[in-house]
């Protein structure tokens, strides 16, 4: 069987082998695993033009409540 070596840092290699640990399995194994799972598919960002200023902006995602004046002025009450 081929064997695969690759460098990571110690920050990565202590990770790494904490995630297999969770798993209760080798990190060849975690690591396999990983290599099989396939990707989310990302959504590409749809523009859209602003009914206020005429802007093109980011619409938002089909899982998210579109931002409101309302919802920015909350998000900002604490920002000094």
């Amino acid at each position: 069987m081929p064997t695969l070596t690759f460098k990571v840092t110690a920050e990565e290699a202590r990770r790494i082998r904490m995630l297999a640990r969770r798993q209760h399995v080798s990190v060849s194994e975690y690591l396999r695993r990983r290599a099989q799972t396939r990707p989310e598919r990302v959504q590409p960002l749809e523009r859209v033009r602003c009914e206020y200023t005429g802007a093109l902006i980011f619409a938002a995602a089909p899982q998210l409540a579109p931002l409101t004046t309302e919802s920015v002025r909350g998000m900002l009450a604490d920002f000094p």
